[in-house]
């Protein structure tokens, strides 16, 4: 329970699994536990709902919004070509933390903020969450925090940080995350590019790519 600055009360409430996809379903934003920190997310097919996840985290517009998916299928049903260099990482780290940015159509990378022709996607290692991509089909998801703060690792944090913000329908909890982010490679151009190092480090990557490019 929290005040907004309003002095309303807001009850954030603990969601089951089937009432976090009905939630996600209804086009609101959603608090779940991901394979490495907590994160806030809203049905990728629901435009004013990602909108919502952005207005949640005071993030600006032009920060691009990563993609959880459940399988390649989902990626090719969005319109997405997918690369082989995207392939060969996918199947060496998928399901994993590795989000894989690539070139996709105009429309959708506008839906997630991106200021390119380009998204993140990743296959999360978290049965929980997987379950909720199969049922709901892909999300746009973010750490759980305010812009630029440290992402929360329980649910408990997570209604510290986030619990007065109306935007947010609820948290689903499923106990503690290890708080290491995941790594993010950019393929969208020739070659590749480190973006963020997390839990595979930029060496692992070049002995499956080889060298990358300079930033």
């Amino acid at each position: 329970m929290a005040e907004n600055p309003r002095g309303a009360t807001i009850v954030t409430e603990l969601l089951s699994v089937d009432q976090a996809i009905a939630m996600l379903e209804g086009g609101r934003v959603v608090a779940l536990p991901t394979d490495t920190v907590y994160g806030v997310a809203a049905s990728l097919g629901d435009v004013a709902a990602v909108a919502e996840l952005f207005a949640l985290k005071h993030r600006p517009a032009s920060t691009a919004l990563p993609i959880l998916i459940d399988s390649l299928r989902q990626i090719s049903r969005l319109g997405v070509t997918w690369p082989q260099d995207a392939r060969r990482l996918a199947e060496a780290f998928w399901p994993g933390p590795l989000t894989i940015v690539v070139r996709v159509p105009h429309e959708l990378a506008a839906r997630v903020g991106s200021v390119t022709d380009t998204a993140g996607f990743r296959i999360p290692d978290d049965g929980v969450l997987r379950n909720v991509l199969d049922r709901c089909g892909p999300l746009a998801l973010t750490s759980a925090n305010e812009h630029g703060e440290r992402p929360c690792t329980t649910a408990d944090e997570v209604i510290e940080a986030l619990g007065d913000r109306p935007e947010l329908g609820g948290v689903l909890d499923d106990g503690e995350r290890s708080g290491v982010v995941s790594t993010v490679v950019d393929l969208s151009e020739r070659g590749w590019r480190l973006v963020r190092e997390g839990s595979i480090g930029h060496g692992v990557i070049a002995g499956i790519l080889g060298p990358s490019v300079t930033a």
